[in-house]
């Protein structure tokens, strides 16, 4: 059983979390201890236990750390709980109302996307998707749509090597480069789309969930019956990518986010 003495370190623990979670990229360990009036060497004492748990990432060439893939798998946990899902609920129903398809919410889990919700119309189509159901976070429009939001330090930690980069069909990104290239243009453009990447003749579009740091935390997605046989696909998907952006905004807006 520990003593009185290891609490301290567990609440300057959780302020070193705190503080990189509210950063939008990696930052040094002089900046953390500056910030939170902490001395130098139990500044990197903390940030060792941190790495060694998986909740911080050091990377070496920049000299700086970010928040690790424990970090992300915790949020998520906390996301697959009732109250995030009861608001979203009702959301999902009326969008897939409103566009006649099936529409997800999925929450990241490592360098996967977790489903943690399924709407479909009243003339469902079959798809691989479904609750509790995980895939390559890269291929879906629902991950990319989250990952486009993340820190370079985060996406670097999340795929580390050619292994990471799962494929399914022909399409989506299969390097670190590529995908870079891929949340780069979905960032500007403001939701993500995939053709083909997880199912042939499907096709996605998705919109992130954002919480009061303005961090992706979901993301909401409506996929439907497409088959195009070039990749980027030239179809317009503005409206309906306009339609799940008013639903994942309105979810962004209950859960207190900006």
């Amino acid at each position: 059983m520990g003593t009185s003495s290891d609490v301290p370190a567990l609440r300057r623990g959780l302020a070193v979390l705190r503080l990189l979670a509210g950063r939008a990229g990696p930052i040094s360990a002089s900046t953390i201890a500056r910030e939170l009036d902490l001395p130098r060497s139990t500044t990197y004492h903390l940030l060792g236990e941190l790495e060694a748990a998986r909740f911080v990432t050091r990377l070496p060439s920049e000299r700086r750390y970010g928040l690790g893939i424990a970090a992300f798998e915790l949020g998520s946990a906390y996301l697959r709980h009732d109250p995030l899902e009861r608001l979203a609920g009702p959301l999902l129903r009326e969008l897939v109302e409103l566009v006649g398809h099936n529409a997800h919410l999925g929450v990241l889990h490592g360098n996967e996307l977790l489903y943690l919700i399924k709407e479909r119309p009243v003339r469902p189509e079959t798809l691989v998707t479904g609750v509790g159901v995980r895939l390559p976070a890269h291929l879906t429009a629902c991950g990319r749509a989250i990952l486009a939001h993340l820190p370079p330090a985060q996406i670097r930690a999340l795929f580390p090597s050619a292994a990471a980069f799962v494929r399914r069909t022909e399409r989506g990104p299969n390097s670190l480069q590529a995908l870079r290239t891929v949340l780069a243009t979905e960032r500007r453009r403001g939701w993500a789309c995939e053709d083909g990447h997880v199912t042939p003749g499907f096709a996605s579009v998705a919109y992130p969930v954002f919480d009061h740091n303005h961090s992706p935390i979901a993301a909401i997605s409506v996929t439907l019956r497409h088959h195009c046989e070039v990749s980027p696909c030239p179809a317009d998907w503005a409206p309906l990518a306009a339609r799940v952006r008013a639903t994942a905004d309105q979810l962004t807006q209950r859960i207190g986010g900006r």
